[in-house]
């Protein structure tokens, strides 16, 4: 029978137990080992049973024992201890705090996400975006930069997936209960629920309570529509994470940004904890609480063009995505139908919305609001993820930027990191820690430090390989575990599946392909030719081993196709002990998976993949990594610590024959370079070539793709800036500018370069020789404080174009003249050999400027008519 009423009852905890309470609630046990053990030694049992989930253990517990322990002096003494621990860590002065008074940062930063992973206890994730995002807030707790997170809490997160007998993919949707997970609803004063509220079309609200989830010292808020007071429809907002049709996805997404925004005045309002100076917006989603911010400022007197540029000046804007097809794009009506005096922001006038969004500019679809788009325009300082990255993003989106070479749209980046306490196996950490100490080993997996790193250089190479093959050996017992239980939910029998116990070999080369199943990311490339991976994986004497893991969406049935592609083929009883397919990858499967590789493999169509974490975690466990030189190997690959897959990008268009190229490079890599370096052996019997890539990728990898590092960077390039731009933009000053902006905009149409000379007589000159450039200029009006007139010189290709160019400012010499002309002036040295040229230009120019192409104007002369040629150096 079916209860028709579910309650959550919760143990009581004697007093002497209550900090297990508290310990439980703040999420820092995820990536402390020392909590964790002491919750382990409550009940071992119970502790496995509860997939190592303190809240769900404390109430499973039984009352005995929980008096048992109470009147444990030695379990009494630890709690006292860990919970010490927690008190120091989360009122302690911290990297941020030796920071903050010399360098003016932040307050406090405000980061909002659609999803966050922080611990599979708390399955708010899909994959990498989410991963990050919590990988970020616990760095930022390690650091004590003065964060708060902002998400949904989703009652069925995103999905747990198995698979039928033929391979399909299955979804699952278990409820999950917040009274069963670390979280905790936030309270007024009064005791009563925090609540936000949206308005929607038809007079109707969306109401959501907020829950707080405590990361070590960083408050994550996680907004709930499934409340009593919405209607059925409205209830349901949060329901799924990345599920629905496009008005539920435009409904969780105004909740995330406006909510969001709305939730976090309630949480400084009622915990004293001070507002946030800088909004961060991981990736578009969130997009909407620039509206919401510029709402609060137009409440406050400004109009909406200085409540833009004041909200501006303190945003930072992440995307994520290389391809537009990953970007929340929406129907113009739609968004226009939430907005406005029947709906949500009924002050704010519609067209000045959908202006934020829409895509104004060559090759944009009209009709379409675009999130990404308003997170650039929302957002004076934007990056991506990885140098690349960053690189296809400033082309991607330099429509927004006409008349700006790609390089020079105002996009940076910071590459993305990893949280080494989570990702870090503990028996990786204990040989660290035997080799310079627990306290420095902690230090280097948070605060970094290339120094702690080198001592890696000391371990002998016994100890290494012997900790690789205890790895290994525990991925082949959770592999045997998952693959079992796979196949009961399969419908096979336990007399069928004996040969389970053969799978995997703790001695065989070990490669993991673990990650989401977009067709870019090419699960099955490995596939392209089965007769040759079929004799990579029975090699009589260098045999591989291949575990993979991933999810399709569960609209994408083009990738629950490749899916059951590779899952029939593991299926194969002659490879079925080489190769598995493990269903429902998730954190807890990820944490026993990158330290049991030692390979780890990624074949993504370059340069598709932003950034791609899962080889960073493979890689702060010792694994090496395999990949196309995408994402960040593309930025730190070295020959030393792995193999970089050749990628066929002169080959064509074709994608098959693209495929084939590049299936056999990979091929060729394992069978002529991989398989020979791990089961080659030294005079000791070591793979002692093996084992120094192993070392190196320890040394030289681990400080970089820290998400401490990761962090110091946003905090030092991004969030110091943002928050000093946000303390120059006072009312007067944002007004300032929203005047000035539209002055020069109205203007530029009539700015123009009229003429360029050089003291040059011929068109070739010595290396060293410094002209004198004379330019005139029309300014319509405008004033020389209003623009920089600009040289930009360097090499040019055979098409005349400058590359890597070299911008000098010119000084106004005179004017106006009669005709409202200036004259500017300025040396031009010529300091490289070889064909090379120079170009005049002008941008506006303002001190509240972050950058001179953020108008994305720029006036430059007209070929017919203007001097400005090339020279020839010798």
């Amino acid at each position: 029978m079916k209860a028709i009423r579910r309650f959550t009852v919760r143990p009581v905890l004697p007093e002497p137990l209550r900090p297990l309470s508290d310990l439980a609630r703040n999420l820092r046990w995820s990536w402390h080992a020392d909590t964790r053990d002491l919750f382990q030694s409550v009940d071992p049992e119970r502790w496995a049973a509860s997939e190592r989930d303190p809240v769900r253990l404390l109430g499973s517990v039984s009352a005995e024992r929980l008096t048992e322990l109470a009147e444990d002096s030695r379990f009494l003494r630890r709690l006292t201890e860990v919970a010490g621990d927690l008190a120091d860590y989360v009122g302690g002065d911290r990297w941020y705090q030796t920071q903050a008074a010399e360098r003016e940062l932040p307050a406090a930063v405000a980061y909002f996400s659609p999803e966050f992973g922080v611990t599979a206890a708390l399955p708010q994730y899909s994959g990498g975006l989410g991963i990050l995002a919590g990988d970020h807030l616990k760095s930022a707790s390690d650091l004590g930069v003065p964060l708060i997170g902002v998400g949904l809490l989703y009652r069925h997160g995103y999905f747990r997936q198995s698979l039928s007998r033929d391979g399909w993919q299955q979804e699952h949707y278990p409820v999950l209960d917040p009274n069963e997970l670390p979280v905790a609803l936030l309270r007024e004063e009064d005791g009563s629920p925090a609540q936000v509220s949206l308005a929607l079309p038809g007079g109707r609200s969306l109401h959501a309570r907020i829950w707080l989830a405590q990361v070590g010292r960083v408050p994550l808020l996680m907004l709930d529509s499934d409340v009593e007071e919405n209607d059925l429809g409205e209830r349901g907002v949060t329901d799924v994470l990345y599920g629905g049709g496009s008005e539920h996805r435009l409904l969780q997404e105004m909740l995330l940004g406006i909510g969001g925004v709305r939730a976090v005045r309630t949480y400084c309002r009622l915990t004293g904890h001070p507002e946030p100076e800088v909004f961060h917006t991981n990736e578009g989603h969130a997009g909407f609480l620039g509206l919401e911010r510029i709402a609060e400022l137009c409440d406050a007197g400004l109009d909406f063009d200085a409540g833009l540029e004041a909200v501006r000046a303190g945003t930072v804007f992440t995307t994520h995505t290389p391809v537009p097809a990953g970007i929340d794009r929406f129907d113009r009506e739609l968004v226009a139908r939430h907005f406005g005096p029947e709906a949500e922001l009924p002050r704010m006038d519609v067209q000045h919305i959908l202006s934020l969004g829409m895509e104004t500019y060559p090759g944009g679809e009209p009709n379409l609001f675009n999130m990404a788009v308003m997170g650039l325009r929302l957002g004076q300082r934007a990056n991506g993820v990885s140098l690349l990255h960053g690189q296809v993003s400033r082309e991607m989106f330099s429509g927004l930027w006409p008349g700006f070479d790609p390089e020079e749209v105002p996009i940076t980046s910071v590459t993305n990191g990893v949280h080494a306490p989570t990702w870090v196996a503990p028996e990786v950490f204990r040989l660290g820690a035997r080799q310079i100490g627990a306290s420095r080993t902690e230090d280097a997996l948070t605060v970094g430090g290339s120094d702690r790193w080198d001592a890696v250089a000391e371990i002998p190479d016994q100890d290494i390989w012997e900790l690789r093959r205890e790895l290994r050996e525990q991925l082949v017992v959770e592999v045997r575990e998952r693959l079992h239980a796979s196949w009961r939910q399969r419908g096979a029998g336990s007399a069928e599946l004996g040969w389970i116990d053969g799978v995997l070999d703790p001695d065989v080369l070990t490669i993991g392909f673990a990650r989401r199943v977009p067709s870019y990311k090419r699960l099955t490339l490995m596939l392209r030719d089965r007769d040759r991976l079929m004799d990579l994986l029975l090699h009589p004497d260098h045999p591989i081993q291949i575990v993979v893991a991933g999810k399709a969406h569960p609209a994408d049935d083009g990738g629950k196709r490749l899916v059951q592609e590779l899952v029939k083929f593991a299926d194969d009883p002659r490879v079925r002990h080489r190769i598995v397919f493990l269903p429902d990858y998730g954190m807890a499967m990820a944490q026993k998976l990158y330290p049991g590789c030692d390979i780890w493999l990624n074949n993504p169509l370059r340069p598709l993949e932003a950034c791609g974490t899962s080889g960073m975690k493979a890689a702060l466990n010792g694994c090496l990594n395999l990949s196309v030189l995408d994402g960040w190997w593309d930025e730190w690959f070295q020959p030393d610590f792995g193999w970089a897959i050749p990628t066929a990008d002169g080959t064509g268009t074709d994608p098959d024959h693209r495929d084939d190229v590049e299936a056999a490079a990979l091929y060729d890599l394992l069978e002529q370079r991989v398989t020979p370096r791990f089961y080659e052996r030294g005079q000791d019997g070591l793979p002692d070539r093996w084992i120094e890539m192993v070392r190196q990728t320890l040394t030289l990898l681990g400080p970089k793709v820290l998400a401490g590092r990761m962090v110091r960077e946003y905090v030092e390039r991004l969030y110091a800036p943002a928050a000093h731009a946000h303390r120059a933009m006072t009312p007067d000053a944002a007004r300032e500018l929203a005047a000035w902006k539209g002055r020069v905009r109205a203007a530029w149409h009539g700015v123009t370069v009229d003429h360029v000379e050089t003291s040059a007589a011929t068109a070739t000159a010595e290396l060293g020789t410094t002209l004198n450039l004379r330019v005139r200029v029309g300014l319509a009006g405008l004033a020389p404080d209003d623009v920089e007139v600009q040289a930009v010189s360097g090499r040019v290709d055979p098409e005349d174009r400058i590359g890597d160019a070299v911008t000098v400012p010119l000084k106004p010499a005179g004017g106006p003249d009669a005709e409202g002309h200036w004259l500017y002036e300025g040396p031009l040295e010529l300091d490289r050999t070889g064909p090379y040229g120079y170009t005049v230009r002008i941008l506006p120019a303002h001190r509240l400027l972050a950058s001179g192409a953020e108008l994305g104007l720029v006036a430059v002369p007209v070929e017919d008519g203007v001097e400005g040629a090339g020279v020839l150096m010798r």
